[in-house]
C-alpha cells in the first residue's frame, strides 16, 4: 500500500482542528480548551499506542514531555531524538486532547468518541507499521479487543510478540507496580529492546 502524502494531512489537519469535545473539556476541574496533539506519519514502523495527553504534554505540543515519557523512552531503548522521528515512530493516543482531572485532580479517562471519530481512519494511513506498544488498558482494549486487567495482558506478552508489546503507563504512579513485577524489566524489556532497535535502522 503506498502511502497518500494528501490525504495523511488531511485527516492529520482534521484532527487538530477537531473540537468535539470543547463543551466536555470546558467542565473540568481545568476548563480548558481542546488541543490536540497529532504525532504521526505515514512512514512510521513502530506505533506507540497511550492513553492521552496529561496537562504538560497539552502545553508543551509534543507527546510525552514530561517524566512518563522519560521512562518510557528508556523502555524502548530510545533516545529523545529518536522517538520524536515522526518517519520512525507514531504517537498515536486513544484521544488527542488532554481529558482534563475531575475535582480531585485525578486524570479523567480518554473519552471514546475520540476514538470511534479518529482511529480507523489513523491506522489505515499507517500501513508500514511493524511493532504496536501498547500502554496502558485503554491502549490495550482497543488494539487487543481484550478486557483483561493490565498486569494480565502485560503478564501475556509472548503471546503478541514480537509485533505488539503491552506495557504498563510509565507514570511514577506504578513504581510499586515494577517493584512487584522484576520479570517486566528482566524478561519484557530485553526483548523489546531489541525488536525497537531492529526497526530504528
Amino acid at each position: 500500500m503506498v502511502e497518500n502524502s494528501q490525504d495523511i494531512e488531511t485527516l492529520k489537519a482534521q484532527i487538530r482542528d477537531c473540537r468535539i469535545c470543547a463543551a466536555r473539556f470546558a467542565a473540568t476541574a481545568t476548563a480548558h480548551a481542546p488541543r490536540p496533539v497529532v504525532w504521526f506519519r505515514g512512514p512510521a514502523r513502530i506505533l506507540v499506542a497511550g492513553q492521552a495527553p496529561g496537562l504538560r504534554v497539552h502545553q508543551s505540543g509534543r507527546p510525552f514531555t514530561d517524566a512518563s515519557g522519560d521512562r518510557l523512552r528508556d523502555w524502548l531503548g530510545l533516545t529523545e531524538d529518536e522517538f520524536y522521528d515522526r518517519d520512525r515512530v507514531a504517537v498515536v493516543p486513544m484521544a488527542f486532547c488532554f481529558p482534563g482531572y475531575d475535582g480531585n485532580k485525578a486524570d479523567l479517562p480518554p473519552p471514546a468518541i475520540c476514538g470511534r471519530t479518529w482511529h480507523h481512519q489513523v491506522m489505515a494511513q499507517l500501513p508500514k507499521v511493524r511493532l504496536r506498544v501498547l500502554v496502558g488498558g485503554h491502549a490495550q482494549r482497543y488494539h487487543l479487543g481484550t478486557r483483561a486487567s493490565v498486569t494480565e495482558v502485560v503478564r501475556s506478552w509472548r503471546d503478541h510478540a514480537p509485533h505488539v508489546f503491552p506495557l504498563p503507563h510509565p507514570s511514577w504512579r506504578n513504581t510499586g507496580w515494577l517493584k512487584k513485577n522484576p520479570w517486566f524489566e528482566a524478561e519484557l524489556l530485553p526483548v523489546l529492546r531489541a525488536r525497537v532497535k531492529e526497526l530504528m535502522r
